[in-house]
């Protein structure tokens, strides 16, 4: 609930910027390793956005694979969990390098 008041309050912080009244659509990227639940995050930005400018606006999830690179053999390799072994060696020495986002990536505004 709080990562969603929280989105509420940048997309509102933009409208007085950017002189927008309605909020369409937010396009969010949620990377595999940011620790969100997809389907819960979806249920509270219904709840919390009644009432406001995104009253209307539908939530559309970016996935973001994760991605680390393995200090020992110099690979890059995709992970579903930080604590994943390397695909190409087996090390566990790897250094997330992509994943854990969760950023506006773009709005749709009247």
């Amino acid at each position: 609930m709080s990562l969603c008041e929280g989105l509420l309050q940048i997309i509102e912080e933009q409208a007085g910027k950017q002189n927008y009244q309605r909020v369409l659509t937010v396009w969010l990227e949620i990377g595999a390793l940011a620790g969100v639940e997809q389907e819960a995050l979806i249920f509270a930005f219904e709840v919390v956005k009644k009432n406001t400018l995104a009253d209307t606006a539908r939530l559309e999830i970016i996935p973001v694979r994760g991605q680390a690179h393995c200090v020992d053999c110099d690979s890059a390799v995709e992970i579903n969990a930080r604590y994943d072994a390397c695909s190409v060696c087996g090390s566990y020495h790897l250094e997330v390098t992509s994943g854990e986002e969760l950023r506006i990536r773009e709005l749709e505004v009247e």
